[in-house]
């Protein structure tokens, strides 16, 4: 989709001592993760990592490996999600999970054209590399509510793109409200409802590290597509 940029600053280039951007990454006991995410992270690039409540050590974890852990008391991937961009001072926020599925390492070809000012939201489609990497139901969620997402809005994406990079400032204009799972598709509805520029890519898919709470369980899926459907009313 390409329409006109949304209202306010485009992201600025900061100075050299600056990072590109902050990858807030929602963080849930993904220590057996955590190491593998945060070496991957690129140069020019900050880690956020968003503690919701932790019960395996992984903020201590985070950092002794170097990362800025913010801590979320309340629940929910949005509340997570949000508090990670409350934190971030970088002029461009990046948004990835935490479980070692996706490589943070693709950050910057998925943010080039942010950066080059030819959109203004980017977001990654999974490509599964292994049998199980992403299951069927979660699959089957994820196509329905892209259909919803086309009818409601006109965009059409392939996937709900859990790896997603976008302008702090412009970000922060759009008044997310969701503290739930329905926080990546309100991000993309209100960003087109802002006549953002959105783009897909695609991006590697891999099984997760540790035990799946959203995607891996029919419950998980079921939950997630119901916060999400909420808010495309």
């Amino acid at each position: 989709m390409t329409t006109s940029p949304p209202s306010g600053p485009s992201p600025d280039l900061p100075s050299p001592r600056a990072p590109w951007g902050d990858l807030v990454l929602p963080c849930l006991n993904e220590a057996e993760a955590l190491p593998w995410v945060l070496d991957r992270v690129p140069d020019g690039w900050r880690a956020l990592v968003v503690d919701n409540g932790s019960t395996d050590g992984s903020a201590a974890l985070a950092e002794r490996l170097g990362a800025r852990v913010v801590h979320e008391p309340r629940r929910g991937f949005g509340a997570a999600c949000h508090a990670g961009l409350l934190a971030a001072t970088a002029d461009l926020v990046a948004f990835c999970d935490c479980d070692a599925t996706l490589d943070p390492g693709e950050l910057p070809r998925l943010a080039e054209p942010v950066r080059a000012g030819t959109a203004d939201l980017v977001l990654a489609g999974r490509r599964p590399t292994a049998r199980g990497a992403w299951p069927l139901h979660a699959r089957a969620g994820n196509r329905v509510l892209a259909r919803m997402l086309h009818r409601r809005t006109g965009v059409r994406l392939r996937d709900l793109g859990p790896m997603r990079v976008a302008g702090r400032v412009a970000l922060l204009g759009l008044g997310l409200t969701d503290r739930r799972s329905g926080y990546p598709l309100q991000m993309v509805v209100r960003a087109a409802d802002a006549g953002w520029r959105i783009e897909e890519t695609e991006v590697a898919y891999r099984p997760r590290a540790g035990r799946s709470k959203v995607t891996g369980t029919w419950r998980g899926t079921y939950q997630a597509v119901h916060d999400m459907r909420a808010v495309l009313k």
